[in-house]
């Protein structure tokens, strides 16, 4: 398999496993919820994946901004360490 390819990948089951049932698919959900038509249900999916294509394009460019300062492993160990402590927040604070 080409680097391309694995890259396409393995970023299309990350970015797609990470929003399975997160707050921006529920808000989605609602708002196709609400529209009245099949038309408006389109338009909903349209906004929503632009909105998705422009934030992951904002990611794109800060994660490469910040790679020319930061080594990689660095920002795996970060980004990982973010992960967990966000994991542990989302566990203390279901228990309330």
């Amino acid at each position: 398999m080409s680097p391309l390819l694995r890259a396409f990948g393995v970023t299309f089951v990350a970015v797609f496993l990470a929003e399975l049932g997160d707050k921006t698919q529920l808000a989605t959900m609602a708002l196709a919820g609400a529209a009245d038509t099949a038309r408006a249900r389109w338009i909903v999916f349209a906004a929503s994946a632009s909105a998705l294509v422009a934030t992951s394009a904002i990611g794109v460019v800060a994660g490469a901004a910040v790679a020319r300062y930061v080594r990689p492993s660095t920002i795996e160990r970060l980004a990982g360490a973010l992960f967990i402590v966000l994991g542990v927040i989302m566990l203390v604070r279901s228990r309330r």
